[in-house]
């Protein structure tokens, strides 16, 4: 059972902290929530978070208004330290400073990132920041580094799983393969050019992704 530790950056519960949660909890407005926030806009259970396989696990619940991490909208998300959550009207951040400082050593350490780019991220400002009133969501929710470099395959997969993965992967690699072979490079020039045809297939992939994700990240009648 995971314990995680949550910290309000905006909204009508500014300040608050929420320390050493066991998890499974959710948050929303109303009672019966691990975390109750005073905000219209959320819904009475807007999020659950959840251990599953050593990862911890965001799930938006159906809420009307939607759940962004890091400035993205999201059904299913993977949390890690420094994650910023907005939902309605009110920013919470996952994890504390320690838990955030060792993040940032981990990435300095692996090198997936430029230093720069660390010195400037969201993930440092929040550790070097000695209160949370200069909180900016405006400028902060995007720039936090959620993900530097491509995630890891689930692990645990039956064949039949597997087997879906890799055909779904095999699909992309096919069709963005196709696009790519496409593409006419002019001689000494910095800039390609794609035909508007290849441009929606393109779009098309997009469109597929969203599906795709809005499919995963439903919720299920046990959650």
């Amino acid at each position: 059972m995971a314990q995680i530790s949550l910290y309000v950056l905006d909204g009508a519960d500014r300040g608050r902290k929420y320390e050493d949660l066991a998890t499974p909890i959710t948050i929303g407005r109303e009672e019966g929530n691990a975390v109750q926030l005073n905000d219209e806009r959320i819904s009475r259970f807007h999020i659950k978070i959840q251990e599953d396989q050593d990862k911890l696990v965001l799930t938006d619940l159906e809420s009307t208004n939607g759940t962004r991490v890091n400035g993205e909208q999201v059904q299913l998300r993977i949390l890690r330290y420094g994650d910023i959550i907005s939902l309605g009207r009110s920013v919470l951040r996952y994890g504390t400073r320690e838990q955030i400082a060792q993040r940032l050593k981990e990435l300095r350490t692996s090198g997936d990132v430029p230093e720069e780019e660390l010195e400037n991220s969201a993930l440092a400002k929040q550790i070097k920041r000695p209160g949370e009133s200069s909180w900016d969501p405006s400028t902060q929710s995007r720039s936090t580094l959620h993900i530097p470099k491509p995630p890891d395959l689930p692990e645990g997969l039956g064949p039949g799983q597997a087997a879906q993965l890799a055909e779904l992967l095999e699909y992309l690699h096919l069709s963005t393969r196709a696009l790519v072979d496409s593409v006419e490079i002019a001689e000494n020039s910095p800039k390609v050019e794609i035909l508007v045809a290849h441009w929606q297939e393109v779009l098309d992939i997009q469109s597929l992704l969203a599906e795709y994700l809005r499919q995963i990240g439903e919720p299920h009648g046990d959650q």
